[in-house]
Order: C-alpha cells, then sequence, then structure tokens
C-alpha cells in the first residue's frame, strides 16, 4: 500500500521548523509545472531558468519572513510570483517571446511532425508559425489564459487563481482567443486541421 503523499502545508512548516528536504521535495515536485509556465511566457530557456531561480528565491524569502499563509496552495501562490516576474520580463525586454525547445529550435516545429516528408515538415512549421504569430495578435489577456491552459496545462481554476480573475473570466477568455483565433485564420485563409 502507497503511503499518503505529504500536502505542501506540511512540507513547508517542516521547512520553517528547519528541514531543508522538506523543501527539497516541494522544489522536485513542482519544478517542472512552474518552469514550463515561466519558459512559454518568456521563450528563453535562460531567461526561463533565471527567472525560476528568482522565484524560489523569492519563495524561500517570503516563508523566512513569515509571510506565506496559504497553507495548501504553494502552487498557485508560486505560479503568481512566476508569473508576474516572466511578465515583468516580457514588458522590460519589450519583444515577442518565441517558444523554443531544449535545442534552441521553434516548439511548434516538433508538433506532430513525427514520420512525415521534408515537403509536410516544411508546411507544418510555416503553419506553426503563423498560428504563432496570431496568438501573438490576441489581447494580452486572452492570449495568457491560452498560453496558460494549452502550454501550461493548468486547469482554469489554477488560471483563475494565478491571474487574480473569477473562473467564468478565464473560461469566457478562452472561448474568445479561440474565437478570435478561428476569425483570423479564415481571414488569412489559414487551413485548420
Amino acid at each position: 500500500m502507497d503511503a499518503p503523499m505529504i500536502t505542501d502545508g506540511v512540507l513547508i512548516q517542516r521547512y520553517i521548523a528547519g528541514n531543508q528536504a522538506a523543501f527539497e521535495t516541494l522544489l522536485k515536485r513542482h519544478k517542472a509545472r512552474i518552469f514550463t509556465s515561466i519558459y512559454v511566457l518568456v521563450n528563453d530557456r535562460y531567461l526561463a531558468e533565471d527567472i525560476f531561480q528568482e522565484v524560489f528565491i523569492k519563495v524561500v524569502q517570503s516563508v523566512n519572513a513569515g509571510k506565506y499563509n496559504h497553507e495548501d496552495k504553494f502552487l498557485p501562490w508560486a505560479m503568481r510570483i512566476a508569473r508576474n516576474l516572466s511578465i515583468d520580463h516580457i514588458r522590460s525586454r519589450k519583444r515577442m517571446p518565441m517558444v523554443t525547445d531544449s535545442e534552441g529550435g521553434d516548439i511548434f516545429d516538433n508538433i506532430g511532425l513525427f514520420e512525415k516528408s521534408p515537403e509536410q515538415l516544411r508546411i507544418e512549421k510555416d503553419k506553426n508559425a503563423h498560428l504563432r504569430s496570431l496568438i501573438w495578435k490576441l489581447p494580452e489577456e486572452q492570449r495568457e489564459v491560452l498560453v496558460l491552459r494549452h502550454y501550461a496545462d493548468l486547469s482554469f481554476k489554477e488560471i483563475a487563481a494565478l491571474t487574480n480573475s473569477n473562473l467564468n473570466t478565464c473560461i469566457g477568455r478562452m472561448h474568445y482567443a479561440v474565437l478570435n483565433l478561428r476569425k483570423m485564420m479564415q481571414k488569412n485563409a489559414v487551413a485548420v486541421k
């Protein structure tokens, strides 16, 4: 029989009591989701790594200062910090991020591109580049929900907590993001599969 998983709140309390391993467990548990959301937002692996470190420095500082009071809502709290730091970096750089993989290639190039001819690969690459450019034409609130939902794999409830909005607002933004993408695609005569 599996032992029950220790909650984030218990791990935080253990860390506060001096157990460094508890914080390492917390970090390992949530590293992938937090890093992925940062990476998708800033589109630069090295910058994402820097921001990820900043997030956990801020987390440690807040916990050590007694400012953490979120019980078992550690992930949404840390994701909010990650989102805010990512957005700050994007605004300071004033550039449109491009999502790349670990080798520096465009992540859109790797979506569903197995066992295809070079011509099919080129067509897919062009479509993905066009889709990416359309995503960045969406209003910021719609784009953010779309990215967090599809690329960071967050639930609408998590997105609502992260963006300080309500659940229905997030669902509505996603709905309008999809509608607006479809309209832009139809306007630009892009084939949709």
